[in-house]
């Protein structure tokens, strides 16, 4: 047995597949359980699989939203076009009821114009 700095003594005892140490005060026995202690090279060995996995992870969110941003830039250059489309047609429409409208005019000028003639020849012999 040994003494710790506050005079208790120790004892190892194996408790399970752990070691514990028993400290003995004064009066009755008190255990305290520790578990052993991980080696510096286990400790290394768990904290790289720790931070791989954090990168992997990382890695896998960044890539989950450039896979988003890349879906939802085609939809938004998708509905771009339709709304292009329809723009086009609408200004094409509006350009031909605006040519429709003229000639429709220009055709009733003529129509008022060819009215306001005479239908027969000059010195031709009237109808009977």
């Amino acid at each position: 047995m040994k003494k710790d700095d506050l005079g208790f003594k120790l004892e190892m005892r194996h408790l399970g597949d752990e070691l514990h140490p028993i400290r003995y005060p004064g009066k009755g026995l008190t255990q305290l359980k520790i578990t052993q202690a991980v080696s510096e090279k286990k400790a290394r060995k768990w904290l790289w699989i720790g931070l791989a996995a954090f990168f992997a992870l990382q890695v896998y969110f960044v890539q989950e939203m450039l896979a988003a941003l890349i879906l939802f830039t085609g939809v938004f250059v998708l509905c771009a076009i339709v709304a292009l489309v329809l723009y086009l047609v609408d200004r094409a429409g509006q350009w031909g009821l605006g040519w429709a409208g003229h000639q429709a005019r220009r055709g009733l000028t003529l129509a008022e114009d060819i009215s306001k003639k005479q239908l027969r020849r000059p010195r031709s012999e009237p109808v009977q």
